[in-house]
C-alpha cells in the first residue's frame, strides 16, 4: 500500500496516512505567548485541521499522546482537552511531564488516527 503524506518538508511530514491509519506529527503552538489554556487550544485546532485533511475527525482517534513541560499545568490543559474531545469517544491517552525543544513550548500532541 502507498503512503500519502501532508506537508512534507526537509525535516519532516505534519501527517502520514497508510493503509487507512493517520499518523500527525508531534503539533505544537505557533503562538507560545499564550499559556497552557491557549497553547492547548491551538494544538487541537492543528489537530482538527490535519484530521479533516486526512479525511476523519477527532471521533476517529486511536491513540493521543501528549506532553507537558509542567505537570502544574495538567489540570488546565485537561480542562480544554475535556472540553474539544467528543462526547464517549475519548480516545485512550498518555500524558507526560517532559523537557521540551523550547521552553517557551508548553504541549505538544501526537495522534494516530482512522479515516473515515
Amino acid at each position: 500500500m502507498d503512503i500519502k503524506r501532508l506537508h512534507v518538508g526537509k525535516t519532516l511530514s505534519e501527517a502520514a496516512i497508510h493503509n487507512g491509519t493517520i499518523y500527525l506529527a508531534g503539533q505544537i503552538a505557533e503562538d507560545t505567548t499564550h499559556n497552557i489554556d491557549g497553547q492547548t487550544r491551538e494544538v487541537l485546532d492543528h489537530v482538527d485541521r490535519l484530521l479533516a485533511e486526512a479525511g476523519s475527525d477527532k471521533t476517529r482517534i486511536l491513540m493521543c499522546q501528549i506532553y507537558i513541560s509542567d505537570v502544574k499545568d495538567f489540570d488546565s490543559m485537561n480542562e480544554v482537552w475535556n472540553a474539544w474531545v467528543a462526547d464517549g469517544n475519548s480516545p485512550p491517552r498518555a500524558t507526560v511531564e517532559a523537557k521540551l525543544v523550547k521552553p517557551e513550548i508548553l504541549v505538544e500532541m501526537v495522534v494516530t488516527a482512522a479515516q473515515k
